[in-house]
């Protein structure tokens, strides 16, 4: 389970996220939507440990920066950051090692052949193509099992063959009861598995909405989403 309560980042005067609240429990998969520059990247950053922020963050009922709740979490980033002098195989390696995985090689085996790298295990970070390299950054942050995941823009770059496979492991995460946040501004992309959507605005959770919610009122989502983001930029204008 993931717990988000009034969450506040400032860089200097700017707010790039105000008082954010919001909860994905074990088994459900939630969307952070919103444009570019509504404050996505930074709330999953926090939820990661890697910015300072006001507020609480929980990761299975521990503090996200507590050891047990890095071990519990998963990140795949927007940019995928490999070292350039590390081949794919030693850069699962060196994740297995670093949360000392016992029996990891045949599950590393398997990521990797489902996303087509198993005939790349000896390229250099630095040889991969972009896609290549969100690839393996996937393969990465499943190979922990984690219990709550992080995916930050995770469609961005791959080939359909891919994009078809994450999917099926995002399901394949979701019954195994892992909680799961996918943060993306292409609605598309996400319409067929999302249980809970958040549309941000400005730094702010604008709207939330369950599936559930959305059936069984006859809402649009995608029509809901732009009148949100569309709404807010006519607001603006107007009182310019």
């Amino acid at each position: 389970m993931l717990i988000v309560n009034n969450v506040t980042k400032r860089y200097g005067k700017f707010v790039a996220n105000d008082a954010v609240s919001f909860e994905i429990k074990a088994g459900e998969i939630s969307v952070l939507l919103g444009p570019n520059g509504a404050g996505k990247s930074t709330i999953i950053k926090s939820v990661a440990g890697l910015l300072k922020f006001d507020g609480q963050i929980m990761i299975n009922g521990h503090e996200n920066k507590s050891l047990q709740a890095k071990r519990d979490l998963g990140y795949i980033p927007e940019m995928p950051a490999l070292y350039d002098m590390l081949t794919v195989w030693e850069h699962m390696e060196f994740i297995a090692r670093a949360y000392s995985l016992k029996n990891w090689k045949e599950r590393a085996n398997v990521l990797l052949q489902r996303l087509e790298l198993e005939d790349k295990k000896k390229k250099l970070g630095s040889e991969l193509s972009k896609g290549m390299q969100q690839k393996v950054s996937i393969c990465c942050g499943l190979l922990t099992e984690p219990k709550v995941i992080l995916f930050d823009e995770p469609m961005v770059g791959l080939d359909p063959h891919a994009i078809k496979e994450l999917k099926s492991m995002i399901l394949e995460k979701k019954k195994e009861g892992a909680a799961i946040l996918i943060s993306t501004h292409m609605l598309d992309s996400i319409d067929e598995f999302w249980d809970s959507a958040n549309i941000m605005m400005g730094g702010r959770i604008a709207a939330r909405r369950t599936r559930q919610d959305i059936e069984g009122s006859g809402e649009d989502l995608e029509a809901l989403f732009f009148n949100i983001t569309e709404g807010d930029k006519r607001q603006t204008e107007g009182e310019e």
